[in-house]
């Protein structure tokens, strides 16, 4: 039983979200992306996209609470993958800042953007990770029951790297 609650997200949350992805991003990818990308991701980049993310609902966001403090964020919608059927939805960014991590917050967002995704018609869900992010991954696969779909590898640059992802796969119920 998770200690988190999970509430959609309201205009106020975006310096939170920001934060929480600029920080919770360069924890997660230390050593698996290149420095000078890491460093680029800037608290006001994400401020200006998380703000106007909020304003249009493109994507749709939940914030997982730990008492009043926002800890994490889901952002989910329709597959923007090409030629998927109206019905498959994306995670398109599941991040929970790093003293939560293995507590249940992760859930708690998967739990509410799956609700989310059911209300909005989607049968499947998919999401994109890095195959280097072990964590992540584990996570997907062992406690939110994702699975890989391995013909769908794909390169992704991150600077002056080129990185491999991988797309997960599992159905809403």
């Amino acid at each position: 039983m998770s200690n988190y609650s999970v509430r959609p997200v309201a205009p106020r949350d975006a310096k939170a979200i920001a934060e929480i992805h600029v920080a919770t991003w360069q924890a997660a990818y230390q050593g698996l992306i290149p420095d000078d990308v890491l460093k680029a991701m800037t608290f006001e980049k994400r401020l200006a996209y998380w703000k106007e993310a909020i304003e249009f609902s493109d994507p749709q966001l939940l914030v997982a609470l730990d008492s009043d403090t926002v800890i994490g964020f889901v952002g989910f919608d329709r597959s923007r993958d090409p030629g998927t059927k109206s019905s498959v939805g994306e995670i398109w960014a599941m991040y929970v800042t790093p003293a939560h991590w293995r507590k249940g917050a992760g859930l708690a967002l998967w739990d509410g953007a799956r609700d989310g995704l059911k209300e909005e018609g989607c049968t499947q869900v998919t999401l994109w990770s890095l195959v280097a992010n072990e964590r992540a991954l584990q996570f997907y696969e062992q406690a939110a029951g994702f699975k890989r779909e391995m013909p769908s590898l794909r390169a992704t640059s991150y600077g002056s790297v080129k990185l491999e992802e991988i797309r997960l796969k599992r159905s809403v119920d």
